[in-house]
């Protein structure tokens, strides 16, 4: 006795359209299949679209109905959701501009609120001109800034170095607090911190695109940022990332990121430098030690606001690096 027919939703490999086919065993299903893809039957097989499971008789009988199948040719090969995916990556990348023209097609007749959603942040997504770095070539990016700023690295570094200069203020107000006897000390490692940060531009080369060699620390030469977590673990759990020279609003979003000291600067770096200068007792403080705390990637983690943790991280500097030895001169008989 012949089996029932049962109605299947089938589809070609790399093929988005699908064809309703009703068949009551694999070995028709498979025929039938075959005839209207035009796919020789030697060599072609059955599996489902979700996860790539290829199909047995068996298998086949337990399907409910309407389940989608992908038809296979001989050699083609299909690893479920992930090789749609892929193939929509490779689309954004080689076809960009018509990709985004049928998501804007799209969106007009759209009315589910989560797949308007995904088609206007695709949209956003793909309108991105993150190669442009001079205002010329993408003045939208500059809206709202001060005409002084020609391209993006420069703004960028300016953002930078204000941070920058936002910490040593900090570090300068913290005077009041330091024991009257060793604020002339504590003002010499200032001025020792600031003619460093001077000579190095206020770290803002971390955001020259320019200058890859020192802008791969913390970005790609694409200009992408990645948060890097919260300080007591290995990764961000969200994989946040952003490349604030992309478009205007990545621009403003990246301002709310925000630069963690893993030992913290307010509790701990700057009040042990305090502590330091005042008990020295001959010894030499270690400045650059607090200064690559204070201002380098060496204590510093780029962390999107979400992941920015506001209590105490626990962390304390290394007692071991807070003084050096002097260094000694020695006289020659």
């Amino acid at each position: 006795m012949a089996e029932p027919l049962r109605p299947f939703r089938l589809r070609g490999c790399g093929s988005p359209q699908k064809f309703g086919v009703a068949a009551g065993s694999l070995r028709g299903l498979l025929r039938k299949g075959c005839r209207l893809l035009q796919l020789p039957l030697a060599g072609s097989r059955l599996c489902l679209y979700e996860d790539g499971t290829e199909l047995t008789e068996s298998y086949f009988r337990a399907l409910p109905p309407q389940t989608e199948l992908v038809l296979l040719g001989p050699g083609e090969s299909w690893r479920g959701c992930a090789s749609d995916i892929e193939r929509l990556l490779a689309a954004f990348c080689s076809q960009q501009g018509a990709v985004v023209e049928a998501a804007r097609r799209l969106l007009t007749d759209e009315r589910a609120p989560r797949r308007q959603k995904l088609l206007a942040d695709l949209i956003h997504n793909l309108s991105e001109n993150i190669l442009a770095e001079d205002k010329e070539d993408d003045k939208k990016w500059f809206e709202g800034l001060e005409s002084r700023f020609k391209n993006k690295s420069s703004y960028l570094r300016h953002s930078c170095e204000s941070r920058m200069r936002g910490y040593m203020r900090e570090v300068t107000g913290f005077i009041s607090n330091v024991h009257p006897a060793a604020r002339d000390a504590y003002r010499g490692i200032i001025d020792l911190m600031a003619d460093k940060l001077k000579s190095v531009k206020y770290n803002g080369c971390y955001f020259d695109r320019r200058e890859e060699e020192e802008a791969a620390r913390l970005c790609t030469a694409e200009g992408w940022f990645s948060c890097q977590g919260p300080f007591d673990r290995d990764d961000c759990p969200c994989k946040h990332s952003i490349n604030p020279y992309s478009n205007r609003e990545s621009r403003i979003l990246f301002s709310t990121w925000n630069l963690d000291h893993i030992i913290e600067k307010k509790r701990a770096v700057v009040p042990e430098l305090a502590e330091a200068v005042k008990t020295r007792d001959g010894r030499e403080v270690n400045w650059e030690y607090f200064y690559q705390l204070l201002f380098t990637l060496d204590n510093l983690k780029l962390v999107h606001i979400a992941c920015h943790k506001k209590t105490n991280h626990n962390l304390s500097c290394d007692k071991s690096r807070i003084y050096r030895k002097r260094k000694q001169t020695q006289e020659i008989s």
